[in-house]
């Protein structure tokens, strides 16, 4: 198991600095608490929360015209229930759902002798779903909520630390700073909470989504389980050919994992078209490679529905909550104490952020008004359309 174990050390150190910083931000908290304890206290993340919600559910259900689900309920997990919570937002079917719960599992606890018996249990499947914990473990410290079957999470890991942490590193005397980096605490809670509420309110949209991603993993599984079929001499073939990192012969599954990482077509064909890819209906491959892989052109052109489906839903999602939150939070002190305290920005800046989503969202907001969340939501666009939105106000009037 030499080599699986090697690729399960390569994870963590591909994760490493993520885990420095968490491990930096337990130490500055742990630090910061004890220097200001006694001088001023922060309100508990659970009271606040509690406290705002149900006013908030009003200002979404006013605002998008949608309602929100009536046993919405919130959670606050630390930073292992965290890793563990991403593993439930990768959509996987059943028979690969179990291997996901396992590595994220795995993965939460640093346990790197688990995640070989899994690589060389399902090596296809850890090829495929590890992507997943790298790029969703990476955020753990840059995401404040996730929403999922009715539950909203808050990163308790996160908006307990950090309001402490900012407050310490403004310096004595804390309690005339307090109230600044207390009403940003507020703006970011109020902003997590607003966000999740919205998504709450996409079900047809969270569905279509978690459809087309399931789809995307099955056709990237079966991707990798033809190329860990192939025979060394067309691994190394293909490899030169695409000028891939060398590596030793004694190491067959890094060669084959390098291989699948740069044909994977979130990677080899957004890498070698663009995100225009994303309103493709067509795809041609180098006739190499497709010599060598005869059936990686079939799963490139079968990867195109779904991935679309998945970046149109997403996009709409992300686009419409973007909006909402800038409008029902516009006059908000708190949240205008947020971006500058923690983000250090200001609303004005806020407001000019692009954002392909956002800006579909506002023309159909300002053509149709209210009714252009529902619509959103039961009649979704699709990739062209949300980088055109007029062909999608053409087709609603049709």
């Amino acid at each position: 198991m030499g080599e699986f174990q090697e690729f399960a050390e390569a994870l963590f150190g591909q994760l490493s600095v993520e885990i420095n910083e968490e491990s930096e931000i337990t130490n500055l908290a742990i630090k910061a608490k004890e220097d200001i304890s006694g001088k001023v206290e922060f309100k508990e993340l659970e009271d606040i929360a509690n406290e705002i919600l149900p006013e908030f559910k009003e200002k979404v259900e006013g605002f998008l015209g949608l309602n929100v689900p009536k046993n919405i309920s919130l959670k606050f997990p630390e930073l292992e229930d965290l890793k563990r919570l991403k593993g439930d937002k990768v959509f996987a079917d059943k028979e690969s759902k179990e291997f996901v719960i396992e590595l994220f599992n795995a993965v939460a606890k640093e346990d790197l002798k688990k995640i070989a018996e899994l690589m060389q249990k399902d090596t296809a499947k850890y090829l495929v779903y590890s992507t997943y914990a790298i790029q969703y473990i990476s955020k753990i410290t840059t995401t404040y909520g996730d929403y999922l079957d009715s539950i909203i999470y808050l990163n308790k890991f996160i908006l307990s630390r950090y309001p402490q942490i900012i407050l310490h590193k403004q310096g004595e005397p804390y309690e005339s700073r307090f109230e600044n980096v207390n009403s940003g605490y507020l703006g970011a809670v109020k902003m997590t909470v607003l966000e999740e509420l919205i998504h709450s309110t996409q079900e047809n949209l969270q569905e279509i989504n978690k459809n087309a991603a399931m789809k995307v993993n099955k056709i990237n599984e079966e991707l990798a389980t033809i190329i860990l079929s192939l025979d060394t001499e067309t691994i190394n073939k293909l490899s030169d050919y695409c000028q891939l990192q060398a590596v030793p012969d004694d190491f067959p599954f890094a060669k084959k994992a390098n291989l699948f990482f740069f044909l994977n077509p979130d990677h080899f064909l957004i890498e070698q078209i663009g995100p225009d890819v994303m309103t493709f209906t067509h795809v041609e491959i180098d006739p190499k490679i497709e010599e060598s892989i005869p059936q990686l052109l079939e799963i490139y052109k079968k990867w195109l529905v779904p991935i679309q489906q998945h970046h149109a839903a997403f996009t709409a999602m992300e686009g419409m909550a973007a909006f909402a939150i800038e409008n029902i939070l516009k006059d908000d002190q708190d949240f205008q104490n947020y971006l500058t305290t923690f983000m250090g920005t200001d609303f004005s800046s806020y407001q000019v952020r692009k954002s392909m989503g956002k800006d579909f969202t506002k023309i159909i907001y300002e053509k149709l008004g209210k009714d252009a969340f529902t619509k959103i939501i039961s009649n979704p666009p699709n990739t062209r359309e949300i980088k055109e939105p007029q062909l999608y106000l053409t087709r609603l009037s049709l």
